[in-house]
């Protein structure tokens, strides 16, 4: 099997951590020829121990061959690494935009004081993927849907008494620990003519209960759970589907306690109930989306690559690998596909650079580090779909002549983390990726799919750094360093992970290649407006009704994925404002909602579609706040390389401050505003460049909103510098 960083998702042992304990000597022992081994080696360590001893590094130093201000110097950069023993669990806080549009900094005030009153470690995280669904809170990795902030006493009682060993749940949630459908129990039932009940196991659902529904379901007589990923209509979850003659028939949200007056109701015939929602292909949320990458996801078993087949699966790989390299390569320009990341890139461009770079070895590096708020496609793909974007990856490396590639995915997913570890490990089984050696020295197939065309894919896990989904950081934490900004040029295309030719893409571009050399590049550029070719997955967060994913073609309006589709907010009061974008991104006012999505309306109007999340904000946002939150995220999260970043941020919060004070309010702004210009104009990447975006816009946002409480005085202007920066 592929070199995979499994190590971050194994139960913590709390084994002993002192110097010369044989376990940690054989964990750093047996990454010792891994490639930027040193990250692996140190979540090893931690999810042994339950922490790094500092009497470790002079080992890990010699082994790697750094310096010990080197290994210290990665240890104490991530967020991840604690080199003192946990007090206990660890129950991380969402205070991203999307959880504080819903109450999150109330969330936050109450669990902060849990380590008063229980054995547990509480820290805040930026985003942990349940955008729609927020407040959330991870214990021990698990997501939690917070209705209130007297649910954190409950959460936490729970957290603690697993950890101790008392779970105090049994019966349904404790068969939920155990997989249900082809890998569980369930799976003798295969050819049964048991009742197929589609039950999600993406984490979002899982935060509302989903495994104990699909717990209790496969307690039932003449049932067989089959865990699919979510269709995307998140304010349903858990929302299950049963297999009918005539279709799959939805029925949500549903809890375990809805199970047996489901089952009495007739559910296994898509019989009546109060939670039927209908066929789910004729859902209005499904029915209006041009699904192209999310297309399986939500239909198949995730991990089944029969099922994956089935609907399609590897045809697109298929189909490369029966054609020339730079024939590839001319498809995917011809499409019109640019990166979904953030930065527009065209793909082709950056897959032609690579490939006509000489090099013997050439890399494919999947951007999966997903951390801005309100997004959540690329860890709901990589739990629906996992194949997809394997097989993605391989047409890339076919496209350029890389053999090697790597997925880097973000801590805080590890359902995402777990999913995609098992999904390589039966495509090396199947021959859709070059695994390693067996203990008899062979590997049977060298190639993919039996062709003279090798590849090998692993995966790598982040430990807590926003700033390592900016490449070249991300490029500097698969090499086992602190992800830290590199300066451009090199690009990575001409000199990127260790020095050699590099494609870095994030999950939904290296995803939609497939449905390019599918249906061919027609069909893909025949989606979209303009310059803005193909389909645009828009996560529709915060403070909305109706929240989840939505695939379409560029050109809709925000205003009919928000008002229409999104139903307004959440609370019902007035949407005041959405920011779209991530936490670089500008705040639209409701004047602005009738943009439509695609990457020159956007840039025309001063704002950034990035990664295409939508936070909403109801009109009782506090929008100096959340433009002093700007300041305080880049503070917080900069690598530090360069100075308008790391000290500029750290002067922005201090002059935010003071306006909302009203201390010398309308100097103070004019200060702010030099200080964003130099931000905008100076820092080494969009870190700093861009969160101006966000504070300028807020400030205007506000004035507009509350003319007489100061605040920036030109609207147009302010939210409009600095954009392309």
């Amino acid at each position: 099997m592929s070199v995979n960083d499994a190590t971050h998702a194994t139960p913590n042992q709390a084994g002993p951590a002192a110097p010369g304990n044989p376990a940690i000597a054989e964990i750093v022992r047996a990454h010792s020829d891994w490639a930027g081994g040193l990250m692996p080696a140190l979540h090893a360590i931690q999810h042994h121990a339950g922490y790094i001893d500092r009497a470790h590094i002079p080992m890990l130093a010699d082994v790697f061959n750094l310096s010990t201000a080197e290994v210290h110097g990665v240890v104490s950069f991530y967020t991840d690494f604690r080199t003192t023993p946990p007090a206990g669990p660890l129950v991380q806080v969402c205070r991203a935009e999307a959880c504080l549009s819903r109450g999150g900094d109330k969330v936050w005030n109450a669990a902060r004081t849990a380590a008063q009153w229980a054995p547990v470690e509480v820290a805040e995280v930026f985003c942990l993927g349940n955008c729609a669904l927020g407040p959330t809170v991870a214990a021990n990795g698990q997501l939690h849907r917070v209705l209130d902030e007297g649910d954190i006493e409950a959460i936490v009682g729970v957290a603690v008494r697993r950890a101790q060993g008392n779970d105090p749940v049994d019966g349904p949630a404790a068969a939920a620990a155990a997989p249900v459908g082809p890998a569980g129990p369930a799976s003798a039932n295969r050819a049964s003519a048991a009742v197929v009940v589609y039950v999600p196991r993406d984490a979002a659902a899982r935060a509302a209960g989903a495994d104990h529904v699909a717990a209790a379901l496969a307690a039932a007589p003449g049932v067989r759970v089959v865990r699919n990923g979510s269709r995307g209509m998140l304010w349903l979850e858990p929302m299950i589907e049963v297999t009918t003659p005539s279709g799959r028939v939805a029925y949500g949200p549903v809890g375990v306690t809805d199970v047996p007056g489901l089952l009495a109701a007739g559910l296994l015939q898509g019989g009546e109930h109060p939670l039927r929602l209908g066929p789910t292909e004729q859902q209005p949320w499904l029915a209006r989306q041009q699904r192209v990458t999310f297309g399986r996801v939500g239909v198949v078993d995730p991990l089944d690559p029969d099922d994956f087949l089935a609907h399609g699966g590897l045809a697109g790989l298929r189909a490369a690998l029966a054609m020339q390299a730079s024939e590839v390569v001319a498809a995917v320009t011809d499409s019109g596909l640019r990166g979904r990341g953030g930065a527009a890139f065209p793909t082709g461009i950056k897959l032609r650079t690579v490939l006509d770079t000489p090099s013997a070895q050439k890399y494919i590096v999947c951007n999966a580090d997903e951390g801005d708020s309100g997004s959540f496609a690329d860890r709901m793909l990589m739990e629906g779909d996992p194949f997809l974007l394997i097989e993605g990856i391989v047409v890339a490396g076919w496209a350029v002549g890389a053999t090697e590639g790597f997925i880097y995915i973000r801590s805080e997913y590890p359902d995402a983390i777990a999913t995609m570890g098992a999904a390589i490990a039966t495509a090396e089984q199947r021959g859709w990726l070059t695994g390693l050696a067996d203990d008899a020295g062979t590997t049977g197939s060298v190639g993919v799919l039996g062709s003279d065309f090798p590849f090998r894919l692993h995966l790598r896990v982040g430990a807590g750094a926003y700033i390592c989904g900016e490449e070249t950081a991300l490029m500097e934490s698969i090499e086992g360093k602190r992800g830290v900004v590199r300066a451009k040029p090199p690009l990575p295309a001409i000199a990127g992970l260790w020095g050699k030719p590099t494609v870095i893409n994030n999950v939904l571009s290296l995803a939609a290649l497939p449905s390019i050399l599918a249906d061919g590049p027609a069909a893909y550029a025949a989606l979209g407006t303009g310059r803005s070719r193909g389909t645009q997955v828009v996560q529709i967060a915060g403070n909305v009704a109706r929240g989840g994913i939505f695939e379409t073609g560029f050109g809709i309006t925000v205003r009919e994925l928000v008002e229409d589709l999104g139903g307004g907010s959440y609370s019902g009061l007035p949407v005041a404002a959405v920011q779209v974008g991530g936490p670089l991104g500008a705040y639209l006012s409701v004047e602005q909602l009738d943009l439509p999505i695609d990457y020159e309306s956007f840039a025309a109007a001063g704002a950034l579609l990035g990664h295409g999340s939508m936070v909403v904000f109801d009109d009782m946002v506090d929008l100096l706040g959340m433009a002093r939150f700007a300041m305080e995220f880049c503070a917080a999260e900069s690598c530090g390389k360069c100075t308008p970043c790391r000290i500029g941020s750290t002067r922005g919060v201090e002059l935010i401050d003071k306006i909302i004070a009203g201390d010398r309010r309308d100097e103070h702004i004019e200060v702010l505003m030099d200080l964003c210009e130099v931000m905008a104009d100076a820092s080494l990447c969009a870190m700093g460049g861009f969160t101006p975006l966000p504070v300028r816009s807020a400030l205007a946002l506000h004035h507009e909103l509350h003319p007489d409480s100061g605040g920036a005085r030109d609207s147009h202007d302010l939210s409009t510098q600095g954009a392309t920066a």
